[in-house]
């Protein structure tokens, strides 16, 4: 049973590096400042609902423009932000995307470098194959939930 079981892990190996990679790409996109690069990595009806959002932001230009108007405010604030996604769990769905959940990791920067952490969250996304990314993956649908422990 055991050895059936590490099989399995070595058999989904590729893809959850694939899945990293692909995570790698997106968040720097993110935290570098390339909007419409970041929102390509998602579907082109693809949703984003966070805490503080009333409801979720769908579509690639509206995701956007979210992120400019997200980096327009921290910018006045003379800060920006770092995001880390680990504990990565990937499980292949039936219709061949991938549902990944993860724990993510936001961190405010100070323009001297001093890091405060901003939020701590999980992140539940659905991932689909796409032959228009680079990494082979699109965000369908995020879904990031406050960590209650982080609030408690």
């Amino acid at each position: 049973m055991a050895l059936t079981a590490f099989n399995q892990t070595l058999d989904t190996a590729p893809l959850y590096v694939a899945v990293q990679q692909f995570y790698a790409r997106h968040m720097q996109l993110l935290d570098e400042g390339d909007p419409d690069q970041w929102a390509a990595t998602f579907t082109e009806d693809g949703s984003f609902h966070a805490p503080g959002l009333p409801e979720p932001v769908r579509g690639r230009a509206v995701l956007a423009q979210a992120v400019r108007d997200t980096r327009a405010k921290l910018a006045e604030q003379g800060e920006l932000r770092r995001h880390w996604h680990g504990m990565v769990k990937v499980a292949p769905a039936a219709d061949g995307s991938l549902d990944v959940r993860c724990y993510a990791i936001v961190i405010q920067v100070a323009a001297d470098g001093t890091p405060r952490l901003h939020r701590h969250c999980v992140c539940q996304d659905n991932l689909v194959p796409s032959v228009d990314s680079p990494d082979g993956w699109q965000v369908r649908s995020r879904q990031v939930t406050l960590d209650p422990l982080a609030t408690a």
